[in-house]
């Protein structure tokens, strides 16, 4: 059965080509692009559309419904059920609609003679290029249970750690709300009633309550200019993220934060460690594996670090130079990873740099709070300092001018 690929290559000058091609696989595009005197440096398939209801539009696709998939998919395939069969099962049962309906649409898709890998690669929203590729492997070596097997580990690992660091956020998110709230309070109820005694006292205000009765000016009368403001501002850093530059210049960013960036380099060097030993492990390439790892990053600097590596190795030079180059690999992923290209065990070194990172992120994770407090405390302290000044220095000044008139 033949899907809509779109492809991006370069020919020989490094030109670059776009454009879209039916085939049954992405070999068989890069096969076709090889051809034409092309290079593929990127192959995806068109998103094949899923129909949904108003209300199921609000409903988000989690790493946890994609995980619950994998973990029945696993349990039908190892009793024994075809690949068809298993995903009747699954679909028959009552689940998530939108889930449901991507089933039913793998369903035909294999009954239409393709395989499982390219079904999956139809929803690219749902499914990463990790996950098809990870199916891909499966079903060419015929070892699909025991890559099912690590994809349910990679799955959890990866819904674990988004759910400590939202609950780690959480504290800090109401704090800073709680916050906001209040200083809206003061600014648009209390010092206004201050500021009309002052006056009447004859009090000149000083900076902090004119600050104050500024910012109570602006949000009561052009409230309706900064909702529109807010919300221009929302959809265009939205869309902005969405662009190749705006996502790699966000990406850049985040690296850059404190405490979330050294949190995003471990999570990604663990992802990363991870996903290329259970690649080769499960007899995958190493070339290969790379490839696929391009598409796990989360971060889009991190991957064209790692596709700087597949290069490295597609023209005979080793991991570790480009590694050096990018800037953003620690030192002991480096040097396990030149220990293991000289032992031929990358497998097993970089299975135990994944362990150390995982249990570098679930420490930084779990202290996020203590070190996100810093900030906070600096944050409220500024805040509380211009409300307090705001406040009582014109009552002082009110006091003076009371001592002087008696």
């Amino acid at each position: 059965m033949e899907v809509r690929y779109r492809y991006k290559a370069r020919d020989k000058f490094g030109r670059s080509a776009d454009g879209q091609m039916a085939a049954e696989s992405e070999n068989e595009v890069a096969a076709k692009l090889k051809e034409k005197g092309l290079t593929p440096f990127l192959i995806e398939p068109i998103e094949e559309n899923v129909t949904v209801s108003f209300f199921e539009k609000f409903r988000r696709f989690k790493q946890s419904d994609v995980n619950a998939f994998t973990r029945e998919f696993y349990t039908l395939t190892k009793a024994g059920l075809t690949v068809l069969a298993s995903l009747e099962v699954i679909g028959e049962q009552d689940r998530n609609p939108i889930l449901k309906k991507i089933v039913n649409g793998l369903i035909q898709s294999i009954r239409g003679g393709a395989g499982i890998a390219d079904s999956l690669a139809r929803y690219p929203k749902i499914f990463s290029p990790l996950y098809v590729n990870m199916f891909r492997a499966g079903e060419v070596s015929g070892r699909l249970e025991q890559i099912l097997e690590r994809l349910i580990y990679l799955g959890e690992a990866e819904e674990k750690l988004q759910m400590r660091v939202k609950a780690a956020l959480r504290y800090p998110a109401i704090v800073l709300i709680a916050l906001a709230l209040a200083f809206l309070f003061i600014t648009n109820f209390v010092i206004p009633r201050f500021a009309v005694l002052f006056t009447k006292a004859s009090v000149e205000l000083p900076l902090p309550t004119r600050i104050l009765l500024g910012i109570n000016y602006v949000s009561s009368h052009y409230w309706w200019l900064i909702a529109l403001l807010a919300v221009g501002v929302g959809v265009f850093i939205y869309k902005f993220a969405k662009t190749p530059f705006g996502k790699r210049w966000k990406d850049k960013l985040m690296l850059k934060l404190p405490v979330f960036g050294p949190l995003i380099i471990k999570a990604e060097m663990s992802r990363f460690a991870r996903v290329i030993a259970l690649l080769v492990q499960s007899g995958i390439p190493v070339l290969r594996a790379l490839e696929i790892s391009v598409g796990s990053a989360q971060n889009e600097i991190v991957a064209e670090a790692i596709d700087k590596i597949r290069v490295s190795v597609t023209e005979g030079s080793g991991m570790t130079q480009p590694m050096k180059e990018a800037g953003i690999f620690p030192v002991s992923v480096i040097r396990m990873v030149r220990v293991g290209e000289e032992t031929g065990k990358i497998d097993e070194l970089l299975l135990k740099v994944s362990e150390y990172y995982d249990m570098q992120v679930e420490y930084t994770v779990s202290n996020l709070t203590v070190l996100i407090e810093p900030m906070l405390i600096v944050g409220m302290g500024a805040m509380v300092l211009l409300l307090a000044l705001g406040m009582f220095l014109p009552m002082w000044s009110m006091i003076k001018v009371f001592q002087h008139t008696t």
